[in-house]
């Protein structure tokens, strides 16, 4: 099954609370993930991307932080972007939304002068990331009660 879909950077009011609401049926409705924490201060300063259907339904979203913020997550290095609140509505799974959307992200980044992306996965998807050229490293920690590794790729 194919769905025909655009991937594009989240521009104005509609498209971020499109990014919002994949954000709360995936992460707050699907995993348990209290509300009060999926949504923060960096969500206001950071490039979001976002997937839609050609009739403008929202199948997935993810983040990229940059400057300051990435630095705080990465331990302290300007030129390495973050990757983050990657997620992908349950009709999207499976048909190559998520990569996209990790491709557009990258983009953002290159485009931003950012040589590598750090991301924290959870830990049951790490294969997927790592399809897409990611290397895990440190320890398992956890992050909203789920373990999660680091992971990097240099662009």
């Amino acid at each position: 099954m194919s769905l025909p879909y655009v991937v594009r950077v989240a521009e104005g009011p509609a498209d971020r609370e499109a990014c919002f609401a994949v954000r709360k049926d995936v992460f707050v409705a699907e995993q348990g993930v209290p509300e009060d924490i999926e949504y923060d201060a960096h969500d206001a300063g950071a490039v979001h991307v976002l997937a839609v259907r050609e009739d403008g339904t929202p199948l997935g979203t993810g983040r990229l932080l940059h400057g300051a913020a990435a630095a705080a997550r990465n331990g302290g290095d300007p030129a390495v972007g973050s990757l983050g609140r990657l997620a992908v509505t349950r009709e999207a799974r499976g048909l190559g939304v998520g990569a996209a959307l990790v491709r557009a992200v990258e983009d953002a980044a290159r485009d931003r002068g950012l040589t590598a992306v750090d991301l924290h996965a959870q830990t049951h998807a790490l294969g997927f990331y790592e399809r897409l050229g990611y290397e895990a490293y440190g320890p398992e920690f956890p992050d909203a009660g789920m373990p999660h590794r680091a992971m990097r790729r240099v662009l």
